[in-house]
């Protein structure tokens, strides 16, 4: 079976909070946006001034010897440097001092200063930056949860997952590719938890992963100064096709109550999601006191009830009908 083609994200330009809240975020579909206002960081952020103004404050990276980075076979190793030094290291190709190899990639997900007791904000962990950047008003205040500075290696891609709060990928400097698969395909991308186990989406190893190319595959490239909007629940997997520095705005689409408390990165499923999924295994070992045929038989008959139960009208329709 050929890969299905690629669809292109849409690009608004024009933007504003009224345009977005009425058009494009009950859509629930990912959206360019393309003009929006995010300050002199467009401007500013070389990577000399980045190490000007992050200065030796130390930051938790992840160090790679390969570009693809795999955070299920955890194929790099957790490091830190004086933020100059990585934001040096990181724009570089080649390295005079390294970890592993000359060669080796780098990736900062900031994190606060303390991460058991808040999440990102980069107002708190680099107020200097923060007064650069402006976040798109597109969302209520009140729902805003992280936000979250993004630095990478050129050549960087990131593992296939999906965040359960809304979020606004701004790109401020360097390229970006982003690939997104729509949460009505999640039983063809062969997850393990919220994320993919297919690393390599461009070629990918259909002997172990057949069903994949059923996966409808959206595409967009990200020049400095686009907004990707990802809406909660969809999949993406972000290729950095230069050295570049991006932030993540994170806010709740569901009720605050709806989340975990404790869930300070915003990756943990809602707090009923989670219930449901421990019951699922609960009942699945119960399960497990029947012979081999009786279990495939109320194994198939729970599954109809699924379907039944929850998924949308129609399997094949990629357009959510949920409203904010």
């Amino acid at each position: 079976m050929e890969p299905q083609e690629k669809l292109p994200v849409p690009i608004f330009t024009g933007v504003d909070g009224d345009i977005f809240l009425r058009d494009i975020y009950p859509q629930r579909q990912p959206a360019v946006l393309r003009g929006v206002d995010l300050g002199p960081c467009l401007q500013k952020w070389t990577a000399e001034y980045l190490g000007q103004q992050g200065g030796d404050r130390d930051v938790k990276i992840h160090v790679s010897t390969v570009p693809r980075m795999d955070f299920l076979k955890k194929n790099f190793v957790y490091k830190t440097l004086p933020f100059h030094e990585f934001v040096k290291r990181a724009s570089e190709t080649k390295h005079s001092l390294f970890f592993l190899t000359d060669e080796e990639s780098y990736y900062l997900r900031s994190l606060a200063d303390d991460v058991r007791k808040e999440p990102a904000d980069l107002r708190k962990q680099f107020p200097s930056l923060a007064e650069d950047f402006r976040i798109p008003a597109l969302f209520e205040a009140e729902r805003f949860f992280s936000s979250v500075l993004r630095i990478s290696s050129g050549g960087l891609q990131l593992w296939t997952h999906y965040d359960v709060m809304d979020n606004l990928l701004a790109q401020v400097t360097g390229r970006k590719r982003v690939v997104l698969y729509s949460p009505q395909d999640a039983l063809h991308l062969y997850l393990s938890g919220d994320k993919s186990e297919v690393l390599d989406i461009d070629s990918p190893d259909l002997e172990r992963f057949p069903d994949f190319v059923k996966a409808q595959r959206y595409e967009c490239v990200l020049e400095p100064g686009d907004v990707l909007f990802i809406p909660a629940l969809w999949f993406h997997n972000t290729l950095a096709l230069q050295f570049g520095v991006g932030v993540n705005v994170f806010w709740r689409h569901l009720a605050a109550k709806s989340y975990d408390k404790k869930d300070l990165y915003g990756n943990k499923d809602p707090a009923a999601a989670t219930r449901a999924l421990q019951a699922l295994e609960r009942a699945l070992h119960m399960l497990d006191e029947l012979p081999a045929s009786y279990r495939d038989f109320y194994g198939r008959r729970m599954v109809q009830r699924v379907q039944q139960r929850t998924f949308s009208l129609h399997d094949t329709d990629h357009t959510s009908k949920e409203h904010p």
